[in-house]
């Protein structure tokens, strides 16, 4: 050999260093549940029995727009092979647990009101938010959105967050397992630092385990900093171990953009890509994406108890095609790799996990035929089908699965079945632990 002994020690210990901080920057996807939607409503609105509501009336939506599989399937386009299915899914969803995640908002779907009404919808919500952890009624994962840090609305913004933080630790002792701070129209990584440390200054006081915060991607700013690097990046950063997720705010963020708004649209290039920007900055670091909202809502145009044949038709078809565009909005992401979005009406949820549950469903035999072939050939090169996969394959595969698994579309034993794994293998997350563990 050529190359020093000495000269290796070097060379590894330095690497080896290297190492250790990529993994520390880098750590790879949550193992936890993420959520496949976000729900969002006024605070002054919401009750401790809002997540239960919510579900019945998605429920009665489901029934009166999609009642059957084959409804579904015409509306939305989904497999006859795989609608029975979907909608079983579905109903059983709406029925058990409508709402994976509530936000009750301070911002937008709230408001400017007087300074009195906003504390005292402060302290009320709260108080419910509290109730509800006591009887089991809130949805698995909720939070709040405050106003922005900036300009005028700082001081209005942090009020709300200490009466209602305040409220609900005085009320219950704590706050819920996956609550979360929710920061809005963010324009430089101060504002999260700020956000941070008044988190830590309530935690200390109140004797409560950190809380996460998200941030919303509404500027472009927020995709792209002045000096051309990522700005998402630096706002994580800043928030020192906080941020749990980035939501992008298709509106705000294409407004941001002098687009107009006939064209402010979930599929507009502009959002294509700030949604891959977003992609590629946070790639690996633990951080969940999650895409905006439909803002077209599957409602009736015409009201009234006594309605004409023709107006009931006009209900039908425009509900029927406010529904299909949402499911469209929702595959779109699903595509691009965002597996959590926002719902603002109780009838989106119907067409949320169909969408979901579809998308996984559809691509089921293939993914577990390449992944069970993939590992019993030790990760050699493979060809199934038309598709030839290699060892960079191998996780993107896996990954299929635990997605699926998380959002409900498969159980446990059925990945096991379709990708000839163990539920040991299957749980360790990582296509090179499986085959490590193989050979």
């Amino acid at each position: 050999m050529t190359l020093h002994q000495d000269s290796l020690t070097d060379w590894a210990a330095r690497l080896n260093q290297v190492s250790t901080g990529v993994k520390a920057e880098f750590p790879g996807e949550r193992p936890d549940r993420q959520p496949v939607h976000t729900v969002y409503g006024g605070a002054h609105l919401f009750a401790s029995t809002t997540a239960g509501r919510l579900g019945e009336l998605a429920l009665a939506a489901l029934d009166r727009w999609l009642p059957d599989a084959d409804q579904m399937a015409d509306v939305l386009g989904i497999d006859s092979e795989i609608s029975q299915k979907v909608h079983t899914q579905v109903r059983g969803k709406l029925a058990s647990e409508a709402v994976e995640d509530f936000r009750l908002d301070f911002e937008d779907g709230y408001g400017h009101r007087p300074d009195d009404e906003e504390d005292g919808h402060a302290r009320s919500s709260a108080q419910e938010v509290a109730t509800g952890m006591t009887n089991g009624s809130l949805s698995p994962f909720i939070g709040i959105r405050i106003k922005s840090l900036s300009g005028e609305l700082q001081r209005r913004a942090l009020r709300t967050l200490d009466l209602f933080v305040t409220t609900l630790a005085e009320s219950s002792g704590s706050v819920p397992e996956d609550f979360v701070i929710t920061l809005p129209k963010i324009q430089n990584a101060e504002q999260i630092t700020v956000l941070a440390e008044a988190l830590a200054e309530m935690e200390q006081v109140l004797g409560l385990a950190p809380i996460p915060i998200e941030l919303m991607v509404e500027t472009p700013q927020t995709v792209i900093d002045r000096d051309g690097a990522s700005g998402v990046r630096k706002f994580v950063d800043a928030g020192e171990g906080r941020v749990r997720g980035a939501h992008f705010g298709t509106y705000d963020y294409t407004a941001s953009m002098s687009i107009t708004a006939a064209y402010q649209t979930m599929t507009h290039p502009a959002c294509d890509f700030a949604r891959h920007v977003l992609q590629v900055s946070l790639a690996g670091s633990g951080v969940w994406l999650s895409d905006g909202a439909t803002n077209v809502m599957p409602v009736p145009i015409h009201r009234g108890a006594e309605l004409t044949d023709a107006e009931r038709h006009d209900n039908a078809r425009s509900v029927h095609e406010t529904m299909k565009l949402h499911y469209d909005h929702i595959r779109h992401s699903l595509a691009h790799a965002y597996y959590q979005g926002w719902d603002l009406h109780p009838a989106q949820l119907p067409t949320r996990y169909a969408a979901v549950y579809a998308f996984f469903l559809e691509g089921l035999d293939q993914a577990g035929e390449r992944l069970s072939t993939f590992v019993e050939s030790a990760a050699k090169a493979t060809l199934v089908g038309e598709v030839f996969d290699d060892a960079a394959t191998g996780q993107g595969l896996l990954n299929f699965f635990l997605r699926a698994i998380n959002c409900g579309a498969v159980s446990e034993e059925e990945a096991i079945a379709r990708s000839s794994l163990t539920l040991e293998e299957l749980r360790t997350r990582s296509f090179l632990t499986i085959l490590e563990g193989r050979n």
